[in-house]
């Protein structure tokens, strides 16, 4: 697990794209979000170097002791192997190391058992609450989106 820079934007945004789960952003926005936001990020690899998973995360502007997962992936190819709770216990600890962390926050779509059942089990190792409410209802999209809940775990010790 190592701290993200821009040359893993790629292989995020190949991830993102293959996985026909997550919603795409430009392959732009992953140079940047590992350029402005890789403190809060994290990225899994090969030996070889060649990532395999990755989560993108912030600080919450207004509770800078939240940290928002944005985008969770894992290459097709390594799905199974505990990568997704690996990055996420590694990315909550180097924060929790600094100090700076007592919640984290993410939204998932009610369809995607997978994440659910991701973010259950981080809350369940960390002996932290999980409270569930939607945060998006689905007609608040432009498009045909399902609608997004947001997942609050904590406090984290």
């Amino acid at each position: 697990m190592e701290t993200p820079t821009v040359r893993d934007g790629a292989a995020a945004w190949r991830m993102a794209r293959d996985s026909q789960v997550l919603d795409v952003n430009s392959a732009y926005s992953y140079l940047l979000w590992f350029r402005d936001f890789a403190r809060t990020s994290v990225v899994a690899s090969e030996p070889d170097g060649v990532p395999v998973g990755f989560v993108t995360g912030f600080r919450r502007p207004e509770q800078h002791d939240t940290l928002v997962v944005w985008q969770i992936a894992v290459d097709r190819g390594q799905r199974g192997r505990g990568i997704a709770s690996a990055m996420l216990d590694h990315l909550t600890a180097r924060l929790r190391a600094r100090g700076v962390l007592r919640w984290l926050e993410t939204t998932v779509s009610p369809d995607n058992a997978a994440s659910r059942r991701l973010f259950r089990a981080f809350a369940e190792r960390h002996a932290a609450a999980l409270e569930r409410e939607e945060l998006f209802p689905a007609e608040l999209f432009p498009d045909t989106h399902e609608a997004e809940d947001l997942y609050r775990i904590g406090p984290l010790r």
